[in-house]
């Protein structure tokens, strides 16, 4: 467990509840904008306001869907398939 001081700027609570911050992952798995906000709502979901924890994973979800948007229509460089309908574009 993190025994980092909390500081509401650098180092909010809500980010270094586990064994490493959330920014050191998604910068060492180096993530991106969409992909690396997306992880940072779904650690967060529920620890930063409890009320609004469906609306994290919501906003997770929709960062999720405007990477797989920008992959679909070439903006990102990726291993996916070319035109992949598994998800509703709808949605997005």
């Amino acid at each position: 467990m993190s025994m980092r001081e909390n500081n509401p700027v650098s180092h909010p609570s809500h980010y270094t509840d586990g064994n490493i911050e959330v920014i050191d992952f998604i910068e060492d798995k180096n993530l991106g904008f969409h992909l690396g906000n997306a992880v940072k709502y779904i650690s967060r979901a529920g620890k930063k306001d409890p009320a609004k924890e469906v609306e994290d994973l919501q906003k997770a979800v929709w960062y999720i869907n405007r990477h797989i948007m920008n992959l679909v229509k070439g903006k990102v460089t990726s291993n996916e398939d070319s035109e992949s309908n598994w998800f509703d574009r709808s949605s997005v």
